[in-house]
Parts: structure tokens; sequence; C-alpha cells
């Protein structure tokens, strides 16, 4: 049955997870608060919305409240059976191969972490964490030894004007045309554009095999659905699982204009180099965006040096419209990682060398108290401030477009942060600036800012 938004269709995997457990069927379908089916059906219809042009989680499961999707066992198989499904999730009534795929990557994920790695997130050793991340990683499928580093970690906004886009594009063909994979965000925007370049480069390389890693998580994936493009979706337990997988599993990372999103994942690179037993490990780290995103990585530095100081800003480099250039200097930073990974015998598919605080791995779900908490201060080594700023910028993230924040702000009004005066100054005019160039949400006209900024006894939106 199709209509114009609609579809209900039986969907059969292509080649992989064939069978499931009857226990496992019964998992996915538990509608109990500690079941899996709404978790397994958001995720599902992340997928379905790819293309979708709102960006809130919530209004998502609204605009979609009757969709629903079933686990069923075949004689030769099992049989994903959806109703009222976004409609532009398939061709002719046929769903898209690669939704196809990436929708029993999310019954191979959600399955995996809640039945085999536990759902307990508060483990306390950052090496059991390190492990947990290591385990779902190998699970996908996405450990790939004997193979020297290749894969290039894109950050960026989702929501960015055209120019933008179309360089992030230019940036993927320049690294396809070098034969490198493409690690993303997985959602539109930045996410997207550089994969979108790089399958051309790659096409034209004759490079059949390339990699398009999306990695996501449940809390962001609704409103960032995940772009077709993506060969390889993983989705891991929360923000912090999915930040140190970024880092684990790619060699080098592009960093596109952004929001706050972007700049939590800023934040979060610079304070893992920043500590002490990460010196001296390479990490490739460029920002580069088009002419006319000179000002906007002004705000970026300006923002890092007088927070995080001069030590922080010499962990990356700024390149300003030359796709070539950034591709070069990543290709001579990859082969720096190389001979680096050689010479100490680490490994080239996974970074266990990187020393990741316990700071940076332990899930922060953002309310209003633990918000007001966070330390803003310099009476702190500077990756511990570096972990509290990323936690600021992932609470605004949240009141900005999850279902749970969004929910903390209806109820409870915009999140307060206080701190040291010249930094909640840096902080204030670093926000102002995503607001006022629109990149706080793709919905701009909607957009109410989920924070308060308190310097000294005035709050300021």
């Amino acid at each position: 049955m199709t209509t114009d938004q609609f579809v209900t269709a039986n969907i059969t995997p292509l080649d992989s997870l064939n069978t499931l457990s009857p226990i496992e069927v019964a998992r996915l379908q538990d509608r109990n608060q500690a079941g899996l089916y709404q978790l397994f059906r958001q995720c599902c219809l992340a997928v379905l919305n790819c293309g979708s042009e709102v960006d809130s989680t919530k209004q998502v499961l609204e605009m979609y409240q009757d969709f629903e999707i079933q686990v069923a066992q075949k004689h030769q198989g099992i049989q994903l059976e959806i109703a009222n499904a976004p409609a532009s999730a398939f061709v002719d009534g046929e769903i898209i191969q690669g939704i196809r795929e990436n929708l029993f990557s999310v019954v191979r994920d959600i399955l995996y972490v809640g039945d085999e790695v536990g759902q307990d997130n508060q483990l306390a050793e950052n090496v059991a964490i390190t492990n947990q991340v290591f385990q779902i990683l190998r699970h996908a499928q996405a450990i790939e030894p004997h193979i020297k580093p290749n894969l290039v970690v894109c950050w960026g906004g989702h929501s960015i004007g055209r120019t933008e886009y179309e360089y992030t594009k230019k940036v993927g063909y320049e690294l396809g045309l070098r034969g490198f994979g493409v690690c993303t965000g997985c959602g539109p925007g930045a996410m997207k554009g550089p994969m979108k370049g790089a399958t051309i480069a790659h096409a034209k390389q004759r490079i059949n095999d390339a990699r398009y890693v999306g990695i996501s998580e449940p809390g962001i994936i609704a409103a960032e659905s995940p772009n077709p493009i993506v060969n390889e979706l993983i989705i891991m337990p929360d923000i912090e699982k999915r930040l140190e997988a970024f880092v684990r599993l790619g060699h080098g990372i592009i960093v596109f204009p952004g929001g706050a999103g972007t700049a939590e994942e800023i934040l979060y690179m610079l304070g893992v180099l920043l500590h002490e037993k990460n010196h001296n490990i390479p990490l490739p780290l460029i920002f580069t965006g088009p002419a006319g995103s000179e000002a906007y990585f002004e705000t970026i530095d300006r923002f890092v040096r007088q927070t995080l100081g001069d030590k922080a800003a010499e962990r990356y480099q700024i390149i300003v419209d030359d796709p070539v250039e950034v591709a070069s200097q990543m290709k001579a930073g990859l082969q720096h990682v190389t001979q680096f990974r050689k010479a100490t015998s680490e490994s080239y598919h996974f970074n266990w060398q990187l020393h990741i605080p316990e700071a940076f791995q332990q899930p922060f779900e953002p309310t209003h108290e633990k918000m007001a908490q966070l330390n803003l201060s310099h009476e702190q080594e500077d990756y511990q401030l570096a972990s509290n700023l990323r936690r600021a910028l992932s609470g605004i993230v949240a009141g900005n477009v999850k279902a749970q924040g969004i929910q903390e702000i209806e109820t409870h009004g915009p999140f307060e942060l206080s701190g040291d005066p010249e930094m909640m100054r840096s902080l204030d005019e670093l926000l102002a600036s995503f607001v006022e160039q629109r990149r706080m949400k793709i919905n701009y006209q909607e957009y109410k800012p989920c924070y308060r900024i308190r310097v000294g006894d005035a709050a300021e939106a």
C-alpha cells in the first residue's frame, strides 16, 4: 500500500543478518520501558527518513507517529514488516538498497549493544569503555587490519549553506582521488558532502571497495538521518562512545564549518590531544572552509586560544578555500601516522595508544542542574576544562535537536551556564556567531536559544 507520504512494505536483508533467535526478536519487539522496541523503532525511522529537512527528533517522531515496524521469522530467514514509513525511502515501491542495508545495520547494533555489551554505561575504568568501543566496531566489521592508515574523519554542521556544502564535496573529491575513505556523522550537510565528492573520485580511480563510514548514536540519529551514501552505518550507545569511535577508527580529521555540535567535536579532540600522554601521538587535524569562512575560523581560533590557550591551537592548521592543499596536507599527515605506528608497533586499524581520559568517556545527560554545575573556569587542567566546555556544548545540542533535551527546555526553560567572566564572554561570542550565521538548526526561523550565558550578574541568551 503506497500513498504520497507513507509506504507499507516487507523488507528482507540482502546478504547478512538472515537469522535471529526467537529471544532476539522478542527483545526487539519488547515495548516495555526496559525493552528495545522504542529505540529500535526510532533508529529505523531515522534511516527511512533519509533526506529530511527536519532536524528535531521530537518533530520527526510526531510526523511519523503511526510508523510501526515488526520483525518476522520466515522459513528463509527474517523479514522487517513496516507500516506508514516515509515514502522518500522507496522508488516505485522498492526500498533504496543503501537504506535497506542501513536498516539491518540498526538491527545488528541495537541487538549487539543490548544483548552482548549491555546498557550499563557507568563503567568505571576507561580501558573497559575503550574495549567496549572496539567490540562494537569489530562486530560491525569496521575494523580492517593490514590496510595502511587511509580513513579520514570529516566533521561539520548539518545546517550549512550551499557554498559550504559544495566546498565539502570538493574536499571529498580530492580525498577520493588519493584513495582515502571517508568517515562522518552520517547525516546531511558537511557529513554528506565529503562522501558525495569522494564517490566521483573513487569511480574515476576505479576504487570499488571504498569506505563511507557513518557513526551515529540513538539520541541524534533521528535529527540527522543517515544519508544513503553511507555503506557502513554504526550506531554507538551514546555521544561519548560515538566520539571515541571516530578518533580510534579514523587516522586524520578534517573540520568544516558548523554549529554547537561541531564545536563540541573540536573541544573533544583538542582536550584529548592536550593530555600529557598524547603529546607525541600524531593525528592530523585540519580546519577548512570556502572563501568567506575566514571569520568563522577566526572566531573558533580566538575561542580556543582564550579558553584552552595557544598550546591547543598548535594542534590544528587552518586552510581556507584550497581543497587540493587540504588533501595534500592530510596525505602527508597520514604518512606520518603510518610511520609512527610502524615504529611503535601500533595497529593501523584502531588507535589503542591514544589516551582518552575518563571525563571524556562517561556519558553526560544534560539537565538544568548538571549544566549549571559545570566547572567553566581556568582553575583546572586544560584537558579537564575542554571536557567541561564540551559537555556545555553537548547540552546545547541536546536542547536544539534531541527529544529529551527539547523536553527539558520546554519544561524548565533554557539551560544556564556560568563561570569565569572572560570565559563566559568568549563562549557567548562563539554561540552568538552560530546564531547569527544560522548554524544552530536547519529551520532557523523556528530557533529559540536553549541556553543562557551568565556573565557576572547578567544572563544573556
